[in-house]
């Protein structure tokens, strides 16, 4: 398959995807949204692949979703709302994809694994993470709201709220774990060959068997509602994106011009 933002490649039973916008730390683009959906077809669709794992080239896992231009002048308010929900959903059901694949997930992650990259990575059903690389969800310090909310079904509303509220983009691999975040810790030199490792013990068992383990355990958490909450702080997120202050406008402003470091810089100077 042709692509211009991911690379795929099948190794015997497994099926990876590599992330492959560098000079960009892999941000997550609508072009890469697209091509990621494709790559899940093929790799859900063939039968001799068995576990479908996730990785980023370069120095970064990924620095999440694309922050691209707003809608056009041209467009009514109406308009621009509907764009947006549309955008939002379709990074909502790229992430949840990795939750529903009939096929056990990985993602193996290094460097940067921000926002919406941070949600596709724990809504594998594995997650594996090289030391020293930086984990979070920075969106609230750009006004913006979280896609999936799946943290506090993983960690909890305690920890949820905390990494939330701050916008902690600044989590290790190590605390990750302690949290239930992350399966796995390893040197970055090591990453791929752990993932890989895990991968092929997960494809020598019983195909059906961890097929139907899998829609189980995805039940077990859904079960109490989750779908409907995830739902509804998906609508939330939109109303975010889509409401405009003064505040967000001085900082969107900032942000274009000179950059996320300035904008961030700007904002933490208003409180002294």
């Amino acid at each position: 398959m042709d692509f211009t933002t991911i690379r795929c490649e099948r190794e015997g039973p497994l099926f990876w995807i590599t992330l492959n916008r560098p000079d960009k730390l892999n941000a997550i683009s609508q072009t890469m949204v697209a091509e990621l959906n494709r790559a899940l077809d093929e790799g859900e669709r063939d039968e001799q692949v068995r576990v479908i794992l996730v990785k980023g080239e370069g120095r970064a896992f990924s620095a999440g979703f694309d922050l691209e231009p707003g809608a056009a002048d041209d467009l009514t308010r109406e308009e621009e709302v509907a764009a947006l929900r549309k955008e939002l959903r379709d990074d909502f059901d790229l992430i949840m994809r990795f939750w529903d694949s009939p096929k056990p997930t990985i993602a193996a992650v290094h460097g940067y694994c921000l926002g919406g990259a941070f949600e596709l990575a724990i809504a594998c059903d594995l997650t594996i993470a090289a030391r020293g690389c930086r984990l979070g969800e920075p969106e609230v310090k750009f006004g913006s709201g979280i896609v999936a909310l799946l943290l506090p079904f993983l960690c909890g509303t305690k920890r949820a709220r905390e990494l939330l509220y701050t916008g902690n983009d600044r989590v290790t691999p190590e605390q990750a774990e302690a949290w239930g975040l992350v399966n796995r810790v390893t040197d970055p030199e090591t990453l791929v060959h752990e993932a890989r490792g895990l991968a092929r013990e997960i494809a020598r068992n019983d195909q059906l068997a961890v097929r139907l383990t899998k829609h189980a355990l995805n039940s077990a958490c859904e079960i109490p509602r989750m779908r409907e909450a995830l739902e509804h702080a998906l609508e939330v997120d939109v109303k975010i994106e889509s409401t405009e202050t003064e505040e967000s406008r001085q900082f969107n402003d900032i942000l274009k011009k000179k950059g996320a470091r300035a904008a961030i810089a700007w904002r933490d100077a208003r409180l002294g």
